[in-house]
């Protein structure tokens, strides 16, 4: 409802685009209506075609191909090489045959059971011209799917083709990796299949068993020939290697005959005889040689180290002096020795063959693993290389059942059009009139939206709740027919409710009382303004001044918009003639300035001297401000009249003259931009800003407008005593001034 009664006022307001607009399209309807003639016969060329039926196909590729070329579009069927052939056949121009043409696809749906078809078109003033064109374009569409279903076919076969080579390389990469590694490795995997390698490795623990047998006979055959000798086989191997030798048993015989001279002598001479002399030292030769040749024989292994004392050469002689019998059994410790040493190194081997083979029997597994996926790669390629040679095969068998999946279901033919006659003017202009009736609205909405004003109170009272702005009262819209005549001066017109008993004047006392509630005794000296002109806060400053004055307040309105005349003359006032020559003077005499109000008991005003050249300078005087100081302790009620907050900051320098502002709103003039800025600008003020006022507001009136729905501010408050009532306004304008601040 609210955006209807927005686009009435709008509607109202802008009347004249409408007007204008249908006009404007009537007019040019009744243009286009007297250069209407009758139109030339035309002539419409039809055909359709139908999806063809294939003969037997015996390729798969064929069927494929068969089956794709029967999911047409329009865009295949209109390529650029059929159009062209369509108008080197029929002489017309590709361009001109596109305007006149019409082609549809109706594609085949099952459900619906509808088949494929192609329906062709085309309307021209000339029915042989129809006739060709539909034809010729038949017949190379038709062309055109089979050139369609060749294309396929041998773009299939060339990337068919252009794999091949690369598939087979992979699969010859694939037989020659098993191959070789089967040259490798597949020896070891069938003996492991046929159980060698277990075989091999119970062989060689058998064979280590057997080893270990023979190693404890010949060990124990070695402890009891070392029993026997009471040697070692390394000691029994020097002295049977020492007894062996004929020069050590030569020296040993000849150290032993010398020993015995050596004796015989030493009875019959003392030791420093000559004689003995060169025996010792013979014998010390002998021993040296027999030391040399032990080492000799022994190969210098350092068990014979050189003699230097007679128990080593005892020892050495006793060594080399076995008997036959005890050499034979130091030769058969020895021998069995070499044979215990010789079992050990086999079982040492056959533990490290049977390790081989454990690791070897270890990595077969892998190795089979290994064997079977180079063996499926291989398969896998393979059975690609045969899909794409059977594939290649059957598309080139394909290439001899390639045909056109399209055929001719309807023959072209040529159909008369019937063209109707020129329209009626009256149809044409009343169709005018109602395109300019929908641009007009169209444009009386553009306008509103543009303008930025609020059009209706409610979108003013939300504007306001939006800003946390006190709504102090809804004055409904004046019947002026019902009032006596408004004055006019200088094209200025208030209208005033001097009537006692005016159903209007309650709205107006209803707005002294809210702001006499909310700003408490801090509400005598009210400052009216408004954010831009033609909201009517002069008219609600003399209203509200003459409602305070019908309460029986002795009340004063102070013209303060220097800037424009007074309107005193609506008050019955005689103007005083001198008091725009020296306004200071007349602004510093309070009993010359303020002048009754003749027609309305308790109603004084003091008039404007405007229109003056400096007003700013004579607000700013002291002057002005003891007027006011004068007009606080004189009267009860003092309504102060400025021009427009946004426009001029008249009203901001009687800030400190003054107890509070209201703002003075009305829709279909107050515009959005203005009230959020006069709103922010107020909440800066150093006072109090008592609240707006819905001026001209559109709202039934009645006796008692307290009952109004509409206005939803104000009817918590009426509810509340006197004490709550202050406190809640005190809370609602404090709060409304801090967000406005933050």
């Amino acid at each position: 409802m609210s955006f209807i009664k927005r686009y009435l006022i709008a509607l109202n307001k802008y009347k004249w685009v409408p007007v204008i607009s249908i006009a404007a399209t009537t007019t040019a309807a009744g243009l286009l209506s007297l250069t209407q003639s009758a139109p030339a016969p035309q002539y419409r060329g039809q055909g359709a075609l139908a999806l063809n039926q294939p003969p037997a196909l015996f390729s798969e590729a064929g069927t494929q191909i068969q089956e794709a070329g029967q999911s047409l579009t329009r865009e295949l069927l209109l390529a650029d090489n059929v159009i062209e052939a369509t108008a080197r056949q029929t002489g017309i121009k590709p361009e001109v045959m596109a305007e006149k043409l019409q082609v549809s696809v109706q594609q085949p749906d099952a459900e619906l059971k509808t088949p494929f078809l192609v329906g062709i078109n085309y309307v021209s003033g000339k029915p042989e011209e129809a006739q060709a064109v539909v034809a010729a374009l038949m017949q190379g569409m038709v062309q055109q799917s089979q050139l369609v279903n060749s294309a396929r076919l041998r773009s299939r076969i060339d990337e068919i083709s252009k794999r091949l080579p690369a598939v087979t390389e992979d699969l010859r990469k694939a037989e020659q990796a098993l191959e070789q590694y089967n040259r490798r490795e597949e020896a070891d995997i069938l003996s492991a299949r046929a159980g060698g390698l277990v075989g091999a490795i119970a062989g060689s623990k058998e064979q280590q068993r057997q080893i270990r047998l023979t190693l404890e006979g010949v060990s124990a055959q070695i402890a009891s020939l070392e029993n026997r000798l009471g040697l070692s086989a390394d000691q029994a191997y020097i002295s049977s290697a020492l007894s062996a030798d004929p020069i050590i048993a030569n020296l040993r015989a000849q150290i032993y005959q010398t020993e015995s001279q050596v004796e015989i002598l030493r009875r019959d001479l003392r030791a420093e005889h000559p004689d003995v002399i060169a025996l010792n030292n013979q014998l010390d030769s002998y021993k040296k040689l027999l030391s040399a040749r032990s080492q000799e024989v022994l190969g210098g292994n350092g068990i014979t180290a050189p003699i230097s004392n007679a128990s080593a050469v005892s020892e050495l002689r006793q060594r080399s002096s076995l008997d036959p019998t005890r050499q034979q059994l130091a030769n058969t410790l020895v021998s069995l020795q070499t044979q215990r040493d010789t079992l050990r190194q086999q079982v040492q081997a056959a533990l490290k063959t049977e390790q081989e083979l454990r690791q070897e029997y270890a990595t077969i597994p892998n190795k089979q693993l290994e064997q079977q996926r180079l063996a499926q790669t291989m398969a896998l390629k393979k059975a690609l290389f045969d899909r794409i040679q059977a594939a290649l095969i059957d598309a080139q068998a394909a290439e001899a059942e390639t045909t056109t999946s399209l055929r001719i279901e309807q023959p072209a033919n040529v159909l008369p059009i019937e063209v109707s006659g020129p329209l009626s003017p009256i149809i044409l202009m009343l169709g005018g009139a109602g395109a300019g009736l929908v641009v007009g609205g169209a444009l009386v909405f553009l306008l509103s939206t543009l303008e930025g004003r609020y059009y209706t109170k409610e979108e003013l009272q939300t504007a306001l709740r939006q800003q946390s702005a006190p709504l102090l009262e809804m004055l409904p819209l004046l019947d002026e027919s019902l009032l006596p005549p408004a004055l006019l001066n200088d094209a200025r017109v208030v209208t005033l409710i001097t009537e006692e008993g005016s159903p209007y004047l309650n709205a107006y006392e209803r707005l002294r009382g809210n702001l006499k509630r909310l700003g408490g005794k801090g509400a005598k000296v009210v400052l009216v303004t408004s954010a831009g002109q033609g909201e009517g806060k002069t008219h609600c400053a003399y209203n509200l001044a003459i409602a305070s004055a019908r309460a029986g307040k002795r009340t004063v309105l102070i013209e303060a918009d220097l800037r424009k005349p007074s309107l005193m003359d609506a008050l019955g006032v005689t103007p005083d003639l001198g008091a725009a020559i020296e306004p200071i003077q007349y602004y510093g005499s309070p009993g010359d300035c303020i002048r009754i109000v003749p027609s309305l008991e308790n109603l004084y005003i003091v008039p404007s001297t405007g229109p003056q050249r400096q007003p700013t300078a004579i607000l700013e005087s002291s002057e002005m401000k003891r007027l006011l100081e004068d007009c606080r302790g004189r009267f009860d009620f003092v309504v102060v009249d400025t021009p427009p907050i946004l426009r001029y900051n008249d009203a901001l320098l009687l800030e400190s003259s003054v107890d509070g502002f209201m703002l003075v709103t009305k829709p279909g003039q107050t515009q959005e931009s203005m009230l959020n800025q006069a709103l922010e600008l107020l909440s800066e003020s150093q006072i109090p800003f008592f609240g707006a006022v819905i001026n001209g507001a559109d709202i039934p009136l009645m006796e008692d407008e307290g009952s109004d729905n509409d206005v939803d501010d104000l009817a918590d408050l009426g509810a509340l005593e006197d004490d709550e009532f202050d406190a809640a306004a005190y809370g609602y304008r404090e709060e409304y001034q801090g967000l406005s601040r933050r």
